[in-house]
């Protein structure tokens, strides 16, 4: 490897390490997160996420982990990535435009009391941003995980969790930080409700 190579590599993991700082200041905002979803989501609540590209992952990541598992055995939930339905997101451009890719489906299958986490780095695409319009219209509960602050996202939302990082990689890698976080702050609020109802 080069000695430029090496030294753009080095400072990647500067960056995301200076980055962590910074993040790590609000993380325990995750740990809200989680147990609120949590909540919701053993109450028969649901949770609508989405993303454009890198971000779209992200919010797949997540919903995955809340219907299949983070760590240990437990009862799947309800979480549904909008943008992984390719019928639906294409049907829905093609008939009417791009920036209601995902408010339409919020409309569709969102309910009072959800909750609608929306991800993006810039926090400035406009179909996310309808997708927040949307929520709060139907009465979810959105939250954004961005970027850095601030943005036209973070404003259309009721709780942003902003990531600052100079570049999109970096924020990109703590968006998935973040979403680890979320889902063990998930699991031990589940955990703990199941131990309190069998009234140990």
């Amino acid at each position: 490897m080069s000695t430029h190579a090496a030294s753009s590599v080095t400072a990647h993991c500067d960056e995301l390490l200076d980055a962590l700082v910074r993040f790590r200041e609000r993380a325990h905002l995750t740990e809200r997160w989680g147990e609120r979803l949590a909540a919701v989501l053993s109450g028969g609540g649901r949770l609508l996420a989405a993303g454009n590209g890198g971000s779209a992952a992200q919010a797949q990541h997540l919903t995955a982990e809340l219907v299949g598992r983070y760590r240990d055995d437990r009862p799947p939930f309800s979480a549904l990535a909008l943008h992984a339905d390719t019928s639906s997101t294409t049907a829905i451009a093609n008939d009417y435009g791009v920036d209601e890719v995902f408010a339409r489906q919020v409309r569709a299958h969102g309910r009072p009391g959800d909750i609608l986490l929306l991800l993006s780095t810039s926090g400035a695409s406009a179909n996310l941003l309808s997708a927040a319009d949307a929520g709060r219209a139907a009465g979810l509960t959105v939250w954004a995980l961005t970027g850095p602050a601030s943005n036209p996202l973070t404003a259309g939302s009721d709780e942003a969790l902003c990531v600052s990082g100079s570049s999109t990689a970096t924020v990109q890698e703590l968006h998935l930080v973040a979403v680890h976080m979320v889902c063990e702050a998930f699991d031990a609020a589940v955990e703990r409700a199941a131990a309190e109802r069998n009234g140990r």
